[in-house]
């Protein structure tokens, strides 16, 4: 996915932090518009959780559309309350920002469609080709899609913290940049960070759980670092 997003200074996406004392935590790495694979993962949740008697929140890592079938669904499914007894954090990926980025005039279509973006149109009931017959010109077609993901699933996105943190604990769609405090983190970093982080996992100040970078096989702990994203599409 292209980083031109990230051209202009922007102020930083929201950030969270929470009590993890008392509480069970389940992380689920980068969907991409995979509904029946999430809601199969959220049923062994809800089954795994009967017996913990705490606090139960399943964070989530971003990267919800593009890819997969059913991007406007799991949006839907998000935006929507949690599973009953559970808190829920979603947090926003780069392909969240990305379709942002687009409707706001930041990115070119092109650019966004290379990164998955037209099957999330056609899981809107968009298809790109006619889109573009239809709509000549470039502000036409970008209102046009604006339009079809809805002003609700676009609010939601707008709404999404790009970090959570419980201590030293700390959820983030790529991962964090090592030894820069979390306060000083980068959207950007927090967005696409990969080598700089993967190089320097054990040096790491805090424990990192992420998505973004796919992974063949069984997650595992590296470093301090632990990638969850398990290339659902």
């Amino acid at each position: 996915m292209p980083r031109t997003l990230f051209r202009k200074r922007q102020t930083k996406q929201k950030r969270v932090s929470f009590d993890r004392r008392n509480a069970v935590i389940y992380a689920i790495g980068d969907v991409h518009g995979c509904y029946k694979e999430l809601k199969s993962l959220e049923t062994k949740i809800v089954e795994d959780s009967g017996s913990f008697d705490c606090r139960k929140i399943i964070i989530m890592l971003g990267d919800y559309l593009d890819r997969g079938p059913e991007s406007a669904r799991v949006i839907e499914h998000l935006a929507d309350d949690p599973p009953a007894g559970f808190e829920r954090i979603c947090l926003l990926g780069n392909h969240e920002q990305a379709l942002l980025s687009l409707v706001d005039g930041k990115l070119p279509l092109d650019a966004w469609l290379a990164g998955g973006g037209g099957s999330t149109l056609m899981s809107y009931g968009m298809d790109p080709n006619n889109l573009s017959i239809l709509h000549r010109k470039s502000a036409g077609l970008i209102k046009a899609i604006a339009e079809g993901v809805t002003a609700q699933h676009i609010g939601f996105l707008r709404s999404l913290p790009i970090m959570a943190h419980a201590g030293r604990l700390v959820f983030a769609h790529a991962g964090i940049r090592p030894g820069v405090p979390l306060e000083q983190q980068t959207d950007r970093d927090l967005l696409f960070i990969r080598d700089d982080m993967f190089d320097n996992s054990e040096r790491l100040d805090y424990w990192i759980i992420h998505g973004h970078t796919p992974i063949n096989g069984t997650p595992r702990l590296e470093g301090r670092r632990l990638n969850i994203d398990t290339g659902a599409f």
